[in-house]
């Protein structure tokens, strides 16, 4: 049976921040299911248990399918990474465009949001780039641009990854990333202006610009055979200051859990 691959590993390391109940939702971007050139892709199915919001400190368990796809040509869809093209043919660079997602915030997820209004989710524009100069290494960056109450909120992500194999069927990986983010996006997360402060009882509270969060993850992969494997993940992080000084932040450590089966094709 072939061993399990860095770039299987790679992908398993960095589902905590792929998946769409994370608060670090699309900040990396891998396309390892096919070789440049040519198609492939995976389907899963994925158990998560995250904060109701980045510095809540209740929490919320979900289950549902993932899915993502690249094709050939370039262009690759998926709840991992958005949907986008990829302008490099090489193995070891991958840079582009993509379109992603804000997931937003309800109020009426907890106590804690009551008075404070509701985000949509809206749609984010940005660019990636993933650089893998040795096998099991990949560093990552990526641009995101329309989140928040705003619609004009930014946010930078760079983060590195690393796995190595433990046996011919596992391979532990481990992360590390942070998040930056604008004045916009960071007052519609974490600031509280006139009308929410009235209507929530918090005080007055405009963030700066800056860190929003840092986090450490790490994951366990089992190749059950050559197409399927099992990832369980975890990440732990902390708030940037701004924001675990936000009247909203109950919590400024954020812990999230991954099991995960998924098929590559």
């Amino acid at each position: 049976m072939p061993a399990l691959t860095p770039r299987h590993i790679l992908w398993a390391t960095l589902v905590v921040a792929a998946l769409p109940a994370s608060a670090q939702v699309f900040d990396a971007v891998q396309l390892h299911h096919a070789p440049p050139g040519t198609d492939g892709g995976s389907v899963g199915l994925a158990a998560i248990s995250t904060p109701e919001y980045l510095g809540s400190d209740q929490r919320k368990t979900l289950g549902f399918p993932v899915f993502s796809y690249q094709w050939a040509n370039g262009w690759f869809a998926g709840l991992d990474n958005g949907v986008g093209y990829n302008f490099s043919r090489k193995p070891a660079l991958q840079y582009g465009l993509r379109l992603t997602a804000d997931p937003g915030r309800q109020s009426r997820d907890t106590a804690a949001l009551q008075g404070m209004g509701d985000i949509d989710a809206k749609p984010e524009l940005g660019g990636f780039v993933t650089y893998a100069p040795a096998d099991g290494l990949a560093l990552t960056g990526s641009v995101r641009w329309g989140s928040g109450n705003s619609s004009n909120g930014s946010v930078v992500d760079l983060g590195v990854g690393y796995s190595a194999a433990l046996a011919p069927r596992w391979r532990l990986g481990g992360s590390l990333g942070i998040s930056l983010a604008d004045r916009q996006h960071m007052q519609s997360y974490f600031g509280v202006d006139a009308q929410q402060a009235a209507r929530s009882g918090y005080v007055l509270y405009t963030p700066d610009a800056g860190l929003r969060d840092a986090r450490l993850g790490l994951s366990l992969t089992y190749a059950i055979n050559p197409r399927t494997f099992a990832t369980a993940a975890v990440s732990g992080g902390v708030l940037g200051d701004a924001a675990k000084n936000s009247p909203v932040s109950r919590s400024s450590n954020t812990t999230t859990a991954v099991l995960a089966l998924s098929y590559a094709f």
